[in-house]
């Protein structure tokens, strides 16, 4: 049984995203006020606001946690064309702020988030962004307005202010959302699936997948979902625990759930059977 429980948030416009951190024991939620939030679970099960920034100067669209193996890194991507990267430094015994690559003076245990760079090679409003799954170290990729998706990644994880650009795809079409595959293997080369909601009709659907190929450093369309023609809102892959094959999850006009089905495991390029489930 599920019990629902309010937060007072106090932002002052509409709250885009919320965003759990690896363990769930932290919350992150964004908003159009041009903020963030980060919220801290204490001991009686309340809720609790212990850091609270301005961001962008547009609106944040979406807010997300890297894997704790990185220590607290948020990203968050916003109207004003930017993906940034913020890390948590807390203050110790002596004073001074403590967290990968950096350092200052702080009241002790009080905990401040320090942008350590803004990613700035998009044209048009940065609508989403996705840490990759820790086997790819620190990779994060964002999509936006203008149909493009772009993957950075952090040579350093100790020095957070270094990204480069990795790859760009050209979807052709306006982005809203973008999902990793947490679930792949050797045999199955990391894979992203992106969304538009574009309003307009669309010959070629409003979900791509792409799978990375290593043999020629490039994302490759592997599929796409032509009977999805209503505006995608978000979607996201959903852990393997175990299943021969992936899911994806749709939110447009409706909720879709779609199987991926690889059909020789053995090769690096995957091929893929594509179903419904009802």
């Amino acid at each position: 049984m599920f019990v629902a429980r309010s937060i007072a948030a106090d932002h002052n416009d509409l709250i885009h995203d919320v965003a759990y951190d690896f363990y769930g024991k932290r919350l992150a939620t964004c908003s159009s006020d041009q903020t963030v939030k980060v919220w801290d679970l204490g001991e009686d099960g309340e809720w609790r606001c212990t850091a609270n920034w301005k961001t962008h100067s547009g609106s944040v669209w979406k807010v997300t946690w890297a894997h704790p193996e990185f220590g607290q890194v948020l990203a968050t991507c916003s109207y004003d064309r930017m993906a940034t990267v913020w890390e948590e430094l807390v203050a110790g015994k002596s004073g001074v702020l403590n967290g990968g690559g950096g350092g200052g003076a702080g009241e002790r245990g009080q905990s401040h988030w320090i942008k350590r760079t803004s990613l700035v090679d998009s044209r048009t409003s940065v609508t989403d962004v996705k840490f990759a799954p820790k086997q790819l170290g620190l990779q994060l990729a964002t999509c936006s307005a203008d149909g493009m998706v772009r993957v950075y990644e952090a040579p350093d994880v100790m020095n957070l202010s270094q990204w480069s650009l990795q790859s760009d795809i050209n979807c052709r079409m306006p982005l809203s959302c973008l999902s990793w595959n947490h679930s792949f293997n050797r045999n199955h080369p990391p894979m992203l699936a992106v969304g538009s909601d574009d309003p307009g009709p669309s010959s070629t659907g409003k979900v791509h997948v792409y799978e990375y190929c290593e043999g020629s450093r490039r994302w490759t369309r592997i599929e796409t979902v032509v009977t999805v023609v209503d505006p995608v809102h978000d979607l996201a892959f959903a852990p393997s625990v175990g299943r021969s094959y992936y899911l994806l999850g749709i939110a447009s006009r409706d909720v879709r759930i779609i199987s991926f089905k690889p059909l020789q495991p053995e090769m690096m390029m995957s091929q893929f059977k594509m179903e419904w489930l009802l």
